[in-house]
């Protein structure tokens, strides 16, 4: 069925591979937790620091960002940093991956 017993040390040669995958990929993404980015929007005017859990760590507002009669733009400029460190994080996520699974030819995702 796999080719005598050199089949069934092959299975379980990968397994072994998949397992020390598995926890080296655990440990990455315990390490990119601790990472941020940082991302600015409107020239600097607003500031947004991510972890790699997307959680916002820290929001700096230019009190020149702020004008009483143009709320909307600076929620425009939050929304844009926002979505750009989400973006960000994403990257690093999957550079940091890549790295790990480079060499095995897995489907985006698998992990």
């Amino acid at each position: 069925m796999f080719g005598g017993m050199g089949g069934m040390n092959n299975m379980n040669g990968m397994m072994k591979k998949m397992q020390k995958l598995q926890k080296q990929m655990t440990a990455m993404q315990e390490e990119l937790k601790q990472k941020t980015v940082d991302v600015t929007a409107g020239g600097g005017a607003v500031k947004i620091t991510m972890n790699g859990e997307k959680e916002v760590k820290g929001i700096v507002i230019d009190p020149a960002a702020v004008d009483p009669e143009d709320v909307e733009m600076l929620q425009d400029l939050l929304a844009a940093a926002f979505n750009e460190a989400s973006k960000k994080v994403d990257e690093m996520m999957a550079s940091e991956m890549g790295k790990l699974t480079g060499g095995l030819g897995l489907p985006p995702g698998m992990f």
